[in-house]
């Protein structure tokens, strides 16, 4: 973004998107890429709350687009040390336009807001409107309307983004629209978002962003803050040939198992699909495989499974996210999963 001989370089637009696990958020920034304008460059930051890291392997590279992955907690707390340097360094290396930061599901906008208003990136970074999406099939589980982190990310956001519309009824719809209606105070706009599609001018056109009174840090997000993580980088090597390395965290009431294959090792997609879908449908999953019918990304939302061909080429990664009151084991995970290679 140059600025002219003797003017003040203009602030990077920051953009949020917010939204809880399983929202569609991954998807709804896909189709404003699609959308951006030629003449820009775009920096999308995304923050996981599994530990190897998938969302970064779900972006094809582009020239005009820069995806930096950070994995490994929450943006908040757990990785506020991390972002700041990667944000920073972003800014410095690559030059964006404009920056997307895609939050966990799990994430707290708050302390993520605190940081971007703070001085390090005062005179640099300008954050617009925030963005959360909405699935309004979650409205119907009381424990995801009565999930402080749930209702924060709605409550701090200036727009909403009603998602998974071809999966919701018609009454599930209208009970997210009068959820939100009742948010104080109104949000600028709600828009439905067919298959993640939202017109690139909302984001573009978007004003300053305006808190939503005063909403402070949960305490469990504090308590993480007070213990920070170095990680939110991907492995730079694969484990070897049939050896899956796995790791595994447990914060915010959610555990997460994540294992990675050496791009070697192969997978019968059709029996991947079907071993995925045995799983509870609570469950929240997402990889990139080595299959017999090329590299596959699988994406699975509330019982929902979407395939569909990619470009990453590094290894296999498969993530999964379990609430704690499930009490699922994946003792033989590996053994499962490795029985279903090619």
């Amino acid at each position: 973004m140059a600025a002219s001989a003797g003017t003040a370089k203009l602030k990077v637009p920051v953009h949020i998107v917010t939204g809880f696990l399983g929202s569609g958020k991954t998807t709804l920034i896909h189709s404003l890429i699609e959308q951006k304008p030629v003449d820009e460059k775009w920096a999308i930051l995304v923050n996981e709350f599994g530990q190897i890291g998938i969302d970064q392997a779900m972006f094809d590279a582009r020239d005009d687009v820069v995806i930096k992955g950070l994995p490994g907690g929450c943006l908040c707390c757990q990785l506020a040390f991390v972002l700041q340097a990667a944000l920073v360094n972003l800014l410095a290396r690559s030059k964006p336009d404009r920056v997307i930061i895609e939050p966990s599901g799990l994430g707290h906008p708050a302390g993520l807001l605190d940081l971007l208003r703070g001085e390090a990136f005062d005179k640099f970074a300008e954050v617009r409107d925030v963005i959360a999406t909405l699935d309004p099939r979650r409205l119907d589980d009381p424990r995801a309307r009565q999930h402080d982190t749930f209702r924060d990310q709605l409550d701090m956001a200036d727009a909403v983004a009603l998602t998974m519309l071809d999966q919701s009824t018609p009454e599930q719809l209208s009970a997210a629209n009068n959820f939100v209606a009742q948010r104080w105070p109104p949000r600028k706009w709600v828009q439905e978002a067919p298959q993640g599609e939202l017109p690139i001018s909302l984001l573009i056109q978007s004003g300053h962003h305006a808190a939503a009174g005063a909403i402070s840090i949960p305490t469990n997000h504090q308590q993480l803050a007070a213990a920070p993580s170095l990680k939110g980088s991907f492995f730079d090597f694969p484990p070897p040939p049939g050896k899956p390395q796995r790791e595994t965290g447990t914060a915010l009431g959610y555990t997460s198992t994540g294992l990675r294959w050496h791009p070697s090792d192969q997978f019968d997609l059709d029996q991947l699909a079907a071993y995925l879908a045995e799983l509870p449908r609570e469950a929240r999953i997402k990889g990139v495989f080595h299959t017999n019918h090329g590299w596959k990304r699988l994406n699975r939302m509330e019982g929902t499974l979407s395939v569909e061909s990619c470009v990453w080429r590094q290894d296999s990664r498969l993530e999964i996210i379990l609430p704690d009151t499930l009490n699922v084991p994946h003792t033989d995970l590996e053994a499962r999963m490795m029985g279903l290679a090619c």
